[in-house]
């Protein structure tokens, strides 16, 4: 990694890049001195150690996720792009460093398109209009793509024309999905999809697992680091043949599906139970169990992490677990969760978080109940910003 620098022709209107200007090992050096400040102190006491952060060798192209607002302009024209760093002004976009090439021509093709038929762009003011934003997912390790079109409303006006276009424009998206939020809020997506073309799904790859997305899961959007953040957690968790593994907070199953998927690969076999309180990721996540050949090592519930696992401590029914993986949202955990898994006693929890400040203050209360910090390794999953994710293995005093 050399000291050069990128440039962008709207970095300074954007502001989603806010560090594209310093040069890379210098944002990876702040990002370890950021982690370093919040939780030397603990891993100190403890005798753990802080590993250098885990960078990318190129940061650039690694979103593969990509979204834009719709506004629209005089006489029909449709805004697209990105809103200026705290408004709701949009930037107009060509191309952007961080996303790959496809992501931001579907984006601007739906623009395009939109208005030749003339389908109005949302009007947050109002509450009036038709087409609020869209929201591409390329493939990592697939060719897949799915388009999702978020709409205030279920009727789109000359829909299979628009469907078409967009076909022919980007011949390489392989589903388009209706996406409907009539609410008057700030959230791009709604709960009701409606297919348009294609499977309304698209596929992808984790450390040779496969999962299903579709246009409400939650997946990371850099799948390069992700790999290298799973991997982390799974190493930490040090699961043996016949160990039981809690995954926490599991979403569609990712972590918990690679790391049986990493068991078997090495010819041990482990259990899994994840938690999760979403009902449709529960779904997704015994589909994506079935598709990897894992559906007899994991199983899913369907219930609020903290409620969940407190109810199976009163009932002692967590002794089973030899190890427990959490992936909280920026919020964190619970202290709550945290005394349950901790009175549970595995011989090691490993919380990966994409806030160290939450993390830092959700480790107390695991200190406090008897574990101690081994290891803190950060991985920066969004390079040229200022956040940070972190992986910390605990282990049972």
């Amino acid at each position: 990694m050399g000291y050069k620098t990128y440039t962008c022709p709207i970095a300074k209107s954007c502001g989603g890049c806010e560090w594209l200007a310093v040069p890379y090992p210098i944002q990876l050096k702040r990002k370890q001195a950021q982690v370093e400040e919040l939780l030397a102190e603990m891993v100190a006491q403890d005798g753990g150690t802080i590993e250098p952060i885990r960078g990318m060798e190129e940061p650039l192209a690694y979103r593969y996720k990509a979204a834009t607002p719709f506004a629209p302009s005089k006489k029909g024209h449709i805004r697209s792009g990105f809103y200026a760093a705290g408004t709701h002004r949009i930037v107009r976009c060509e191309s952007c460093l961080v996303e790959p090439e496809r992501a931001r021509e579907a984006l601007n093709a739906v623009a395009r398109i939109a208005e030749s038929l003339g389908i109005a762009a949302y009007n947050e003011d109002s509450g009036r209009g038709m087409l609020r934003h869209a929201v591409i997912r390329l493939g990592y390790a697939s060719d897949e793509a799915l388009l999702t079109l978020v709409t205030n409303g279920d009727q789109i006006k000359r829909e299979q024309q628009l469907v078409k276009e967009l076909r022919e424009a980007c011949p390489w998206i392989t589903s388009i999905v209706q996406n409907m939020n009539d609410r008057r809020t700030n959230a791009i997506l709604g709960w009701r999809n409606r297919t348009l073309f294609g499977p309304g799904i698209m596929h992808d790859q984790l450390l040779g697992c496969s999962f299903e997305i579709g246009p409400t899961s939650f997946y990371q959007t850099n799948p390069a680091q992700t790999e290298v953040l799973y991997q982390l957690a799974i190493e930490g968790a040090q699961l043996q043949d016949g160990a039981h593994l809690l995954d926490a907070y599991c979403g569609t199953g990712t972590i918990g599906i690679c790391a049986a998927h990493t068991a078997a690969q090495e010819g041990t076999n482990v259990q899994v139970t994840g938690i999760e309180r979403v009902k449709d990721a529960i779904a997704a996540a015994e589909r994506n169990a079935r598709a990897n050949g894992l559906a007899d090592s994991c199983s899913f519930i369907a219930a609020d992490a903290t409620a969940w696992l407190t109810s199976a401590a009163k009932h002692e029914r967590t002794t089973a677990f030899d190890a427990v993986i959490l992936d909280p949202p920026r919020a964190g955990s619970t202290p709550e969760f945290l005394h349950a898994a901790a009175q549970a006693s595995p011989a090691r929890i490993v919380y990966v978080s994409c806030n160290v400040v939450t993390q830092a203050r959700d480790l107390a209360v695991l200190r406090a109940d008897g574990y101690r910090i081994e290891r803190v390794t950060p991985v920066d999953m969004f390079p040229h910003t200022k956040h940070v994710e972190t992986v910390v293995l605990l282990s049972n005093r």
